[in-house]
């Protein structure tokens, strides 16, 4: 999933404040942007550990602009510079145990969805792609 990031300017520091909106609690203070992405993604996974050990439902992911129309909103008068990123998060390991079950599809689909996961890095299976599809309609 992707989850919007926005980093702002601690005033009077030379440090960047890391906020995952889509996850609320969901930030780090660090003192350069690279070690901010990788920091970031680190607590967006403890994160959504946490999430599935209590069975709770995994957010799903605003878009960039939608975050940064409400942040406006929210700091009318902030003086600081915010900027957005994205951190591709696999949720997979965070939905629990996997279940095998029959699904019944149109041949030519199948043909499609073999082509495109043998293209694509970010699908290694068939299940892979169809679990991704899923839960990017049921975000909707």
């Amino acid at each position: 999933m992707k989850y919007a990031i926005v980093f702002s300017s601690k005033q009077h520091t030379e440090q960047y404040k890391v906020v995952v909106p889509d996850l609320p609690g969901c930030s780090v203070s660090v003192e350069s942007i690279d070690l901010g992405l990788e920091k970031i993604s680190q607590s967006i996974k403890s994160h959504l550990a946490i999430l599935a050990e209590y069975g709770e439902k995994i957010p799903s992911a605003l878009s960039v602009e939608k975050h940064r129309q409400q942040y406006a909103l929210d700091n009318p008068h902030s003086h600081s510079q915010a900027f957005w990123a994205i951190v591709d998060i696999d949720i997979s390991a965070y939905l629990g145990k996997s279940h095998k079950i029959n699904v019944t599809l149109p041949e030519l689909l199948i043909k499609q969805i073999d082509e495109r996961v043998g293209k694509s890095s970010a699908y290694k299976t068939r299940s892979g792609f169809i679990a991704s599809a899923c839960l990017v309609e049921l975000g909707k």
